[in-house]
């Protein structure tokens, strides 16, 4: 029954004679209105007897039937194809599905398409490159079988291109995706990643309002978080994750919520924080491995730095990035184990190498390598290739430094100005951009600049790297206060 109230009889009216009902001869001895009342009352009572009977002899607590769960692997295509985050059981499980579906009809486009997208998926969650290029076949299979109209392979393509940091390829394929199917609203997401890879943060916006206008949910929270994280919004980009997380549909898709959240935390200095949201991500979904390099930062920034090491040897093993043996590298830098430094910087050229034979690009990653614990000059030739082929925030930081550190100073701020300022992702305000900055300047005798951009990474956040932040105090402290007697320094 839907409603506990309808197996209970209406109470009875009060009556004012009530009380002498029973005290005076019936007005109708004959059986009339009084006694067919009574009648129906007694009928009603005993029906609602036989009625509990029969709830007794049912599951306490059962309502209406409810369709039965979806199969593993049809949660994990609803959320692949949504851009969602699966879980891993589920994943394998769709894999294994739609693997069998093509053998049994290699022309099913659909199939091959989704096949596509569970194997990006797969790589991303893994850090596994070889998924990204069994990837690209399947969803090079789904278009030669159907070359026109096939619009989720294009999306998966698009997805595929960001996945390899390829941004100039996905944005050409979440184009085509768009054209195809403009008022679908999974067109958008990778067409948005897309461009805020590339810089274009002025093509973010319209494609966002399009992406609201056509859908709701947390999925577009998560999105707009990231653009106004981007914009240095960085209250609202809080609100909108923490929406996204509190709406989400399953635990993956929680905790990968919850780990943004947390990195937008450790952004602002927020230390506790974004060790809580971390460690919540990793209870909520235990193969949220993002996280647990989240968590590594975390502890490393409360000086927990045993914890710490031991965070990031697992966040490394269980998805072996070449940006956390970097940290791991640094980290060890830090504490003055250099040739425990070296070990994991072999190991980022390496895991680079090994994903380049997949189609994904490293040169950012090396190029910070380089700039900082290698060749310099090697840094400043692959960073300005990766520039041409991807001029964000990220990118300009990384050629900037790079020149800074070979010596050319006045070229490096031009680059360290975009990645600090503008529509290009400088409005972030990320930590280790302005100390670069801030130390660019400096080298350049701008004292007050410098002074101030120092100052305000530090603001920003306190603990962002554990090698920088003491160069940063160690340059502030040399700097000095300003001399009064000096008058207003330039800007």
């Amino acid at each position: 029954m839907d409603d506990a109230t309808d197996a209970t009889p209406p109470r009875p009216e009060q009556r004012g004679d009530a009380g002498t009902a029973g005290t005076g001869p019936d007005p109708h001895p004959s059986g009339g209105p009084a006694r067919r009342r009574r009648g129906v009352l007694l009928a009603s009572v005993a029906g609602c007897a036989v009625l509990g009977g029969v709830l007794a002899l049912l599951p306490w607590g059962r309502g209406p039937e409810r369709p039965p769960e979806p199969e593993p692997w049809a949660r994990a295509r609803a959320a692949v194809t949504a851009g969602v985050p699966a879980a891993l059981p589920d994943l394998d499980a769709l894999l294994e599905e739609h693997r069998r579906r093509v053998r049994d009809d290699p022309r099913d486009a659909v199939s091959w398409a989704v096949l596509g997208a569970a194997r990006v998926e797969r790589g991303r969650r893994l850090a596994d490159p070889a998924s990204y290029s069994r990837a690209e076949e399947a969803l090079r299979t789904s278009l030669k079988v159907r070359p026109e109209g096939n619009a989720p392979a294009l999306r998966g393509l698009a997805a595929l291109a960001n996945a390899r940091g390829d941004h100039g390829r996905a944005r050409a394929w979440g184009e085509a995706a768009r054209k195809l199917e403009p008022g679908r609203w999974t067109s958008y997401p990778p067409l948005i990643e897309a461009c805020a890879g590339l810089g274009d943060h002025k093509a973010v916006g319209p494609l966002l309002e399009r992406l609201v206008e056509l859908r709701k949910g947390p999925v577009v929270k998560a999105r707009k978080a990231a653009v106004y994280r981007d914009r240095g919004w960085r209250e609202d980009a809080a609100a909108q994750i923490a929406d996204a997380a509190a709406g989400a549909s399953g635990p993956a898709e929680r905790a990968a919520y919850l780990e943004r959240a947390g990195q937008l935390a450790w952004e602002r200095g927020e230390r506790e924080s974004a060790l809580a949201h971390f460690r919540a991500a990793v209870r909520t979904d235990p193969d949220q491995r993002a996280a647990l390099a989240g968590e590594a930062r975390a502890l490393t920034a409360l000086g927990r730095t045993t914890e710490a090491l031991s965070a990031h040897r697992i966040a490394l093993e269980k998805q072996p990035l070449p940006e956390y043996a970097l940290e791991l590298g640094e980290l060890y830098a830090s504490l003055g184990m250099e040739q425990a430094a070296g070990v994991q910087y072999d190991l980022v050229r390496e895991l680079v190498r090994k994903a380049a034979a997949h189609g994904v690009a490293g040169d950012l990653v090396l190029g910070r390598l380089e700039a900082d614990h290698g060749d310099a000059g090697a840094a400043v030739r692959r960073l300005r290739a990766e520039y041409r082929r991807r001029p964000s925030a990220a990118v300009a930081d990384a050629l900037g430094w790079a020149l800074h550190r070979e010596g050319r100073h006045a070229e490096a701020l031009r680059y360290a100005v975009r990645a600090t300022e503008g529509e290009h992702g400088g409005g972030a305000r990320v930590a280790l951009h302005v100390f670069h900055r801030g130390m660019i300047e400096r080298a350049l005798e701008r004292p007050g600049p410098a002074r101030r951009h120092l100052r305000e990474a530090l603001r920003i956040n306190p603990w962002f790297s554990p090698l920088r932040v003491p160069e940063a105090k160690a340059a502030l402290a040399r700097l000095g206060e300003p001399s009064v007697a000096a008058g207003p320094e330039s800007s």
